[in-house]
């Protein structure tokens, strides 16, 4: 079995705090035979760029460092306490 994302690489759940972002991914994935499940999370921030377009990265400036413990600190909740 490939690995892969559910739902066609969607989104699982998301937490943003103005343009940084914690997204939690749905993977699965063959073990022994057997199929998992595991979450992933991405942390980026989003910006524009000089032409005023949209671009993400996942380099932090020193002013988005709450604003990562913040979105971080909402993922954990969610998947500790979900179960």
């Amino acid at each position: 079995m490939e690995n892969e994302k559910t739902s066609e690489n969607q989104p699982y759940q998301k937490f943003v705090a103005g343009g940084v972002s914690a997204t939690i991914w749905s993977n699965k994935a063959e073990k022994e035979g057997k199929e998992i499940e595991y979450k992933t999370i991405s942390i980026e921030r989003s910006y524009k760029d000089k032409e005023d377009n949209w671009r993400k990265t996942s380099s932090m400036r020193l002013s988005d460092l709450p604003k990562v413990e913040l979105v971080s600190r909402k993922a954990f909740e969610f998947l500790t306490l979900r179960d």
